[in-house]
């Protein structure tokens, strides 16, 4: 595997990984009502940013699926 494709999936896994993360986060606040909260907010708007990455990837063939 040359340099590039190395750096490519770890950047992958960072994304896919934060994108878990952030949908982690964001169940943990709705299961505790607080949906309306800036905090929630923010990640609501990173979890859309992460899920366009992973869309473009897809797009790209460069992934199967978007989870």
């Amino acid at each position: 595997m040359s340099d590039r494709e190395e750096k490519f999936e770890k950047m992958l896994k960072s994304v896919q990984d934060q994108y878990a993360d952030t949908v982690n986060k964001m169940q943990e606040l709705k299961a505790d009502g607080k949906e309306k909260t800036v905090t929630y907010k923010q990640l609501m708007a990173t979890k859309l940013t992460l899920i366009n990455i992973l869309s473009m990837y897809h797009a790209y063939g460069l992934i199967e699926e978007v989870k």
